[in-house]
């Protein structure tokens, strides 16, 4: 019989209001209420999630906002325990990129122990040369993308969700931009004075925007994106092959490879699936083709980071 246990982050309110209905989902499906470990500031997931595998549980639910998923993603990858998603934050991106409801708990809850297991790529980031790896599930970026996540007002975000993020990044575009020596593996280096370097294993953006329309979340493969405008123009011609999903131009690179070193001029504000994570001036990022087991909706087709 299945044994499931939930990773919860207590800072959101409708968390922990939704523990007596996942308990009652759990019930009709004849099992046991499931395990309950909370987050905290100090440890955002990786140590409830062993303690969970430590007392038997072989399904961990994230439940919470994408800091959430990643720790406990952390742990299970490379396992054969499935993650199951209750997406309760703003970006919910790795929810997103596999079709998943993000609106009701009680849905999610269903999808998880009614759902069918697939296999996920992981991405590995370390900076500065470190031997300490940490994982990402659908983008990591250097530059813009990260400065607008430390740009984005928290309590804005609270109030209107995702669209908070629009706000910073124009907070965001006014900043200067850096140079770049980006090399994907298997390609020559390229060097470019630019605004940011988005590392993805999914493509896709708040809104269904794809950046990366190549992306795939299980082709064992890293998508780069280097976005380069300058001026006006620039911006223009860059966010319209962005929304058209077109093919990349000098505003607007893109790369896929299993591995790739990205090396600036100067500390540059980094993150890793929203989260951001300090100023670096080197992230080298790797591929781990299917090491994530994660539980899907039964009728999906396929898992590939695009509807």
């Amino acid at each position: 019989m299945t044994r499931v246990a939930i990773v919860a982050n207590p800072a959101k309110q409708e968390v922990v209001e939704a523990r007596p209905r996942l308990d009652a989902v759990c019930e009709r499906h004849g099992l046991e209420r499931p395990l309950w470990f909370e987050t905290t500031p100090e440890d955002p997931g990786s140590g409830q999630t062993r303690e969970a595998l430590e007392q038997g549980a072989d399904l961990v639910c994230a439940f919470g906002g994408d800091g959430t998923v990643r720790a406990v993603a952390e742990v299970l990858a490379g396992g054969d325990v499935p993650l199951g998603l209750l997406p309760g934050g703003t970006g919910n991106l790795l929810a997103r990129a596999l079709s998943l409801t993000s609106d009701d708990v009680e849905d999610a809850m269903q999808v998880v122990l009614d759902g069918r297991d697939e296999r996920i790529d992981v991405g590995t980031l370390r900076f500065d040369g470190d031997d300490e790896e940490h994982v990402f599930l659908v983008m990591a970026g250097v530059g813009l993308d990260a400065e607008t996540m430390v740009r984005t007002d928290e309590r804005l975000k609270a109030v209107v969700g995702w669209p908070a993020y629009m706000l910073g990044g124009l907070r965001a575009v006014v900043g200067r931009g850096f140079t770049a020596r980006v090399q994907v593996q298997g390609g020559s280096p390229v060097r470019r004075t630019t605004r940011a370097v988005v590392i993805g294993n999914s493509g896709r953006l708040q809104g269904g925007v794809e950046l990366m329309p190549d992306a795939r979340l299980d082709d064992g493969l890293l998508d780069v994106a280097v976005v380069a405008p300058r001026g006006l123009v620039g911006w223009v011609r860059a966010l319209a092959t962005v929304v058209t999903s077109g093919r990349g131009h000098r505003h607007l690179d893109r790369h896929q490879g299993a591995a790739v070193r990205v090396r600036t001029d100067r500390p540059v504000a980094t993150q890793l699936d929203g989260d951001p994570v300090g100023d670096h001036r080197e992230v080298e990022a790797r591929v781990r083709a299917g090491a994530l087991t994660v539980r899907v909706a039964r009728e999906a087709h396929e898992v590939r980071g695009r509807d």
